[in-house]
């Protein structure tokens, strides 16, 4: 009885369950990449030590040392080895939103309201509250002091530091911890995973900035970086530390919103105890966490409207109580009122502080949620809209509680005039259930960009908009964080608590923000480094000083939110170490190519009509689980291709530079590498016929691109003299698409001693291993003869070879590395999606042999 797996190298990538999908567009784009010199030259060598008969456009490079010389160039857009035909150069993926009209946007603008500033647009249902609570009134200066700690940390966290810096650093679109990760592993290679090939660099989305006067520091920082495994190892780290604080942000946010909101009854209703609210919280979350699967499009346009009036009630409320109460509260906009509430109240507004940037909370959910709008929806919706009610909301409270002390324990209720309560506090309800989506949807985009770049186990990911491909729903995911967030709130049943676990997350995960948007401001963007200096120092002073406060208060509950943390670190942890171990150890174990020569064309065995899909995590290299199939199985396809599924960090592939072809074995052995790329946003929607399709129509182009380069090379050898000086020029072809590639030596005269070996390199192999025939017609009898050889395969079947490899600990390991690989990795793989099921393959077309690699 056959199953079916398929492992993605690079992390074992993430099994995806699509429902609608998106178009991708394209646009031709110039670029600078790091190029390597012996790209010009030809390579005749075997695939890992095997075969390469021509030089081929993208894989040559992949199979050279990482130690060859480098140097930037212009190039024109990649094209790789499927693209030969070509006429247009396909380029950078537009991220679709930003392409949009102004009725668009401001659609989009209205959708935001729903998505992404939920979280914070319901701060003042408890940031007074709980500031009050660890810091109580005794005159009005100190009503001014909180407030004026308010207005500026939403100036400077939400405003300055996301809306101007932090949303710029997004990923073609995605934002989030992991898209800050996936864009430094993309200019330098800080990956744990060694699956790097040279070629990557030639993706569309993968170009490096023009160079600059800081070119030379961003070279020296990238360069330290590949070159300390310390360095590397402390960044993973910290993404997965940040990674986790967004899990845990995502459980608080909706206990802290609900309990909140819900709370208003005590207000309304003066017999409504604490606990009916933790009870009426319960039932109001189930439901949150059940509606989550209809999409953030089709929620985000419903509920959109309603936070749109909930802002307007923030406001008018506020304008209300400034008029009637005290408007002298604008005073507060003078940052002295800051040090005059320290000096007062000293280590109580110490305390306070953790309350107080409960106000910023959801700024991170602006950028992690940026896949699903655009950034200039978002900074025009907070700018315009969002900021200004709040800073009416909280002068309102403000100016309530400067004649109504005794009322800061729930200020914002309190605050509310009686005629308007009950309208009130059933849209701030609405609009809490709102908000703890936003943090929910925000985790969704995080997993998944974690789990396509190998950080954590495949999950089943539901895509929910027909439109646009970053709207997903994990199901799995959705429900543990509903069981956990229902411990939380019985556990702490307070919103004091609470709000200090949610700023626990919150800093956690904006401390790892200012760290990784700091190393992107140098090594990418190579910004002056007075501004980034700037930037980092001011980010940290401030979530440093908050965060020792929200420290100081963890034993009051607020822990468990740290366990629950913590536990996520672990899996995420194990599970990229396992992965790691496993990929490094299936490197050092792939079959040596003496043994294949030794074996010849039939592999030891017979070749039976069809052609066979071996699924591998090795992007060059054969695998030793083909050694298992040949000496488990009584007869091997005529045809095998190598396929690997592999990961990169680009938030998409497009189509026509998807897949990349080469040789392992001469012709007659017919074996092929097929390395198919992904982004971490790209959706794997084909099924299995359109995959068998689009790969054997792929294939062909390779074929018939390299009987083109062949029959070019041979008829350039016969028109050649025999003289010294022929031996220096270089014979070159110029593709349709206008790349330029050498089919003889390089014209630089250092590297004549080069020159007068490639011919007899290349002598060599045609007679070790029969390179092929020497004129035109010879050779494109060779290609009908392939052609015809690939049909009659495809006409015979297609069976997808499954390897499925496990790793142990030996037995003399540490005790630690057997609980974490025997143990605690092999509990997450077992329970991990398969990677293979979307294309739903019939069981009749697979096959799987099991393997165990000792580590």
């Amino acid at each position: 009885m056959f199953h079916v797996e398929e492992e993605s190298s690079g992390g074992d990538g993430s099994e995806i369950d699509e429902e609608f999908g998106g178009d991708d567009s394209t646009t031709s784009l110039s670029r600078w990449v790091f190029d390597e010199k012996d790209d010009y030259e030809v390579n005749e060598d075997y695939d890992d030590d095997g075969y390469d008969e021509h030089n081929h456009a993208e894989m040559d490079s992949d199979e050279e040392d990482d130690n060859v010389e480098q140097r930037l160039i212009r190039t024109s857009p990649a094209v790789d080895s499927f693209d030969v035909d070509a006429l247009e150069i396909p380029g950078t993926q537009k991220n679709e939103i930003e392409d949009t009209g102004i009725g668009k946007k401001l659609i989009l603008a209205l959708q935001t309201l729903g998505v992404v500033f939920g979280d914070i647009g319901t701060s003042p249902l408890y940031t007074f509250t709980v500031m009050f609570r660890r810091s109580p009134i005794n005159d009005k200066d100190d009503i001014l002091g909180a407030l004026s700690l308010v207005i500026y940390t939403l100036i400077l966290i939400p405003l300055v530091k996301y809306v101007h810096f932090v949303l710029w650093a997004n990923d073609d679109g995605e934002g989030g911890t992991f898209a800050l990760y996936s864009l430094i592993c993309r200019h330098a290679n800080v990956s744990l995973i060694p699956n790097q090939l040279p070629s990557d660099a030639r993706i569309s989305g993968f170009g490096l900035k023009v160079p600059s006067p800081e070119l030379e520091r961003s070279l020296i920082i990238k360069e330290r970086l590949e070159a300390s495994m310390a360095l590397k190892k402390l960044l993973l780290i910290l993404v997965l530390a940040g990674t986790a604080m967004v899990i845990a942000d995502a459980v608080v946010t909706p206990a802290m919103s609900v309990m909140s909101a819900i709370g208003g009854l005590k207000v309304g209703v003066g017999v409504i105890e604490q606990d009916q609210v933790v009870v009426i919280s319960i039932s109001f979350l189930v439901i949150l966490f059940s509606v989550q699967k209809y999409g953030t499009s089709k929620l985000g346009l419903v509920l959109g409207p309603a936070l749109l009036l909930w802002f307007f009630c923030l406001a008018g409320i506020g304008i209300y109580n400034l008029v009637k109460y005290d408007s002298s509260v604008f005073k507060a906009f003078n940052p002295a009122y800051i040090y005059f509430f320290f000096k007062r109240n000293s280590v109580n507004a110490w305390y306070a502080l953790g309350g107080c940037v409960l106000c910023a909370t959801g700024s991170e959910a602006m950028f992690a949620d940026l896949s699903y709008f655009s950034v200039h929806s978002v900074q025009l919706t907070f700018t315009l809209l969002v900021l200004p009610c709040l800073l009416l909301g909280y002068l309102g409270q403000a100016a309530y509680l400067s004649e109504n002390f005794s009322d800061a324990g729930d200020a914002f209720f309190s605050s509310v005039p009686s005629s308007l309560f009950w309208p009130v506090f059933l849209i701030s309800n609405i609009a809490a259930l709102i908000a703890s989506r936003a943090m929910t949807t925000a985790t969704f985009t995080c997993i998944k960009q974690s789990i396509a770049l190998g950080c954590f186990p495949r999950l089943k990911i539901i895509h929910t908009s027909k439109k646009f491909i970053g709207q997903i729903y994990i199901p799995v995911l959705n429900w543990s964080l509903l069981v956990v967030c229902l411990i939380v709130v019985c556990s702490t049943s307070n919103i004091f608590a609470i709000g200090n676990a949610y700023g626990i997350a919150e800093l956690g995960i904006m401390m790892t923000t200012t760290i990784l948007v700091t190393l992107i401001m140098l090594l990418i963007w190579q910004t002056n480094i007075i501004v980034v200096s700037m930037f980092a120092f001011v980010s940290l002073v401030v979530e440093l000083i908050f965060f020792s406060s929200v420290c100081a208060s963890v034993a009051d509950g607020s822990w468990i939110i740290l366990v629950f943390a913590t536990i996520m670190f672990l899996i995420m942890f194990v599970w990229n170490y396992g992965s790691k171990l496993k990929y490094e150890t299936e490197v050092q174990k792939k079959l040596p190519m003496d043994l294949l020569r030794e074996l010849g064309s039939n592999l030891g065995t017979i070749r039976a009509p069809g052609i066979g899909l071996l699924y591998n995590e090795l992007a060059k290299g054969v695998p030793a689980i083909f050694g298992h199939f040949l000496t488990t199985l009584p007869a091997i396809h005529s045809m095998v291709i190598f396929v690997c599924i592999k990961y990169v960090p680009v938030p998409t592939v497009p189509q026509t530079e998807r897949f990349l072809f080469r040789r392992v074995c001469p012709r007659s052995y017919h074996l092929f590498r097929c390395v198919a790329r992904y982004g971490y946003r790209d959706v794997r929607k084909e099924n299995h016929q359109a995959f068998e399709q689009i790969l054997i129509e792929s294939l062909e182009k390779f074929i018939r691109k390299e009987a083109q380069e062949r029959a070019l090379e041979s008829d350039g050898d016969h028109n050649d003299t025999d003289s010294e000086d022929d031996t220096t020029l270089s014979r070159v072809l110029i593709a349709p698409n206008g790349s330029v590639y050498s089919l003889g030596v390089p014209l630089l005269a250092e590297h004549m001693d080069l020159s007068n070996k490639r011919p007899m390199e290349r002598r060599k192999a045609s007679i070790d291993f029969g390179a092929g025939p020497s004129t035109v017609l010879d050779v494109e009898q060779s290609l009908e003869k392939e052609l015809s050889f690939i049909h009659k395969a495809k006409e015979s079947g297609v069976v997808y070879l499954l390897g499925h490899g496990d790793i142990r600990a030996t037995k003399d390991s540490w005790f630690l590395k057997k609980l974490v690989i025997n143990y605690m990795y092999a509990f997450l793989r077992k329970n991990s999606r398969r990677g293979i099921t979307n294309l739903s393959v019939p069981h009749s077309h697979l096959m799987q042999v099991g393997m165990t690699y000792m580590v």
